[in-house]
């Protein structure tokens, strides 16, 4: 089983829109709702790809409520949230059908008391024993600790249990130091953490600060992998448009799916390059669609130097 943390789980709204025109009003084409936060679609993902997978985290109030209806509808996936007194935050990405753009509005998280962390943390533990890899992603809601991904990074270490980090800010600087076994930031996110705006110096800083693998996002470029094996670089062979939420969601899942599949860092990084594009042609975050994904599975580049890590 693997295992996918969300501390500030969502419920993701997409409205499409002809032209979105500040100060005007707008008639919506279409309205898509779906669980969401980042390891929420992390999960979905992988249980797309075949993978038995359990979603925990912290879900609270209506929007909890509907997030966890949609979960129960996803075969594969098990639901292991937490409830929270305080209400799940939504999030909205309006698309610009002419142009393809996507503007995304993000409301802030519950506050969450002593008592629902403590709650959490007990299940985090028992849910451990039984996972073969987990993947800790996104922000972090109002009360809990700054650390807080630390800690789990060191309880999934002592259990045994590859663990991946994909946040952000002070919470991913604390917790590369607990030396989690991978980590997968931007491009912006890698510049703030290490100073470097220059992507391979900023991956491998990255590792000495304690992430025994780096993989970043570099956008339309791919992925940029370093580990202790070398680094390397996957390249799409095209850019596609659409909505990129949860494209790096999907690379999480394309890299936590090949980890526990013990393939090669080349093949992780194809897999991990091509959900992400085929995320961004489809409906909503989480989902992928599958003719562009294996498409693209033939079609990706891989440079890399065994020799440079």
């Amino acid at each position: 089983m693997i295992l996918t943390v969300t501390l500030n789980t969502a419920l993701d709204l997409t409205y499409r829109v002809r032209s979105l025109r500040p100060h005007a009003s707008h008639r919506v084409s279409e309205v898509i709702e779906r669980p969401g936060g980042k390891g929420v679609n992390v999960a979905r993902v992988l249980a797309a790809l075949g993978h038995e997978v359990t979603v925990t985290g912290l879900a609270g109030g209506g929007t909890g409520r509907a997030i966890r209806d949609r979960l129960a509808e996803v075969p594969g996936l098990t639901d292991a949230l937490v409830p929270v007194a305080g209400a799940t935050r939504r999030t909205i990405a309006v698309v610009d059908e002419l142009s393809g753009d996507t503007t995304q509005l993000n409301e802030p998280g519950p506050q969450i008391t002593p008592a629902e962390w403590g709650a959490f943390l007990d299940r985090y533990e028992e849910l451990l024993a039984g996972a073969s890899a987990v993947a800790l992603c996104g922000s972090l809601p109002p009360g809990v600790p700054v650390g807080a991904y630390a800690n789990l990074v060191r309880a999934a270490r002592s259990a045994g249990v590859p663990v991946l980090l994909d946040t952000s800010g002070e919470p991913l600087r604390r917790g590369v130091a607990a030396r989690p076994d991978l980590i997968k930031p931007n491009a912006d996110e890698l510049a703030e953490l290490t100073g470097s705006h220059e992507p391979l110096r900023a991956t491998q800083d990255a590792r000495r600060r304690g992430a025994h693998a780096v993989v970043a996002s570099l956008g339309s470029a791919g992925l940029l992998a370093a580990g202790p094996e070398g680094h390397w670089q996957a390249t799409p062979p095209t850019r596609l448009h659409g909505n990129p939420t949860g494209a790096g969601d999907s690379a999480v899942a394309g890299l936590l799916s090949g980890l526990v599949e013990r393939l090669p860092w080349p093949d992780r990084l194809v897999r991990a390059v091509a959900l992400s594009a085929a995320t961004v042609v489809a409906a909503a975050a989480g989902e992928f669609d599958q003719s562009v994904y294996e498409g693209l599975l033939r079609g990706i580049s891989v440079t890399g130097d065994i020799s440079a890590a």
